[in-house]
């Protein structure tokens, strides 16, 4: 139901395919003899913008992103309003300007047009500095909170109960040697090493490579210090 595999049945009926019901919970496939050559435009990655507005979240930032379909991440929209964020989108644009402090807000990750559960971790980082208590319940997958343990080595206050998160605000993270657990666990340890005071080093990050393209020159661009090293 994801919007993902929406674009991908436009993509792939577009080049003579024929499938129906691309973003409902049921999909007819009809199969063709061949598939011919298109030109075609892949929608803008969701996930990456919203760990975009996100990093400028957690540093109290204000950030202007080029971005389409806000319509795709109108869950994340609302939940950095709710922690007290300034959220204004013009064509084309998501311009987001922080408070110093957020404010802690619950989330329950659920199937799109929910709160995604690739978003989970990355908001999870961001509250780990909010002013108060808040609750994550993971409803799509298990196991997900895995990144848990390295935030913590932060200084995070983070206990797992089941399939719930309860993370009590901190004034500060402090830098620390992490571990990507995964692609999106190892993301929010990036945007926690950018609010930590002093130097966070992050290893396993093919994990994020896999799934961010250039991370680190977009971040540079908007002030961070942060560079990849040959050895990770």
């Amino acid at each position: 139901m994801e919007p993902e595999i929406v674009d991908l049945a436009k993509c792939l009926n577009k080049m003579g395919a024929k499938i129906e019901g691309a973003g409902t919970n049921i999909i007819k496939i009809t199969g063709v003899e061949k598939l011919k050559s298109i030109s075609y435009t892949v929608m803008e990655d969701r996930i990456e913008a919203g760990t975009l507005l996100c990093a400028g979240a957690i540093t109290g930032g204000n950030i202007t992103l080029k971005y389409r379909t806000p319509e795709h991440i109108t869950p994340i929209l609302h939940k950095l309003e709710e922690a007290g964020c300034q959220i204004q989108i013009e064509k084309g644009k998501v311009h987001l300007k922080a408070d110093r402090k957020l404010k802690a807000v619950d989330i329950k990750t659920l199937p799109y047009p929910g709160f995604p559960t690739d978003m989970q971790s990355v908001f999870a980082s961001t509250l780990t500095i909010a002013k108060g208590t808040s609750m994550i319940i993971e409803n799509i997958f298990e196991n997900r909170y895995r990144y848990v343990a390295e935030l913590k080595k932060m200084g995070a206050k983070i206990v797992i109960e089941g399939k719930t998160a309860v993370i009590k605000g901190v004034r500060k993270l402090s830098g620390a040697k992490v571990k990507s657990t995964d692609l999106r666990g190892g993301a929010c340890l990036v945007l926690a090493g950018l609010t930590a005071r002093g130097t966070t080093t992050v290893t396993n990050i093919e994990y994020i490579l896999r799934g961010y393209e250039n991370l680190d020159e977009k971040l540079r661009n908007l002030g961070a210090k942060i560079s990849i090293s040959k050895e990770d």
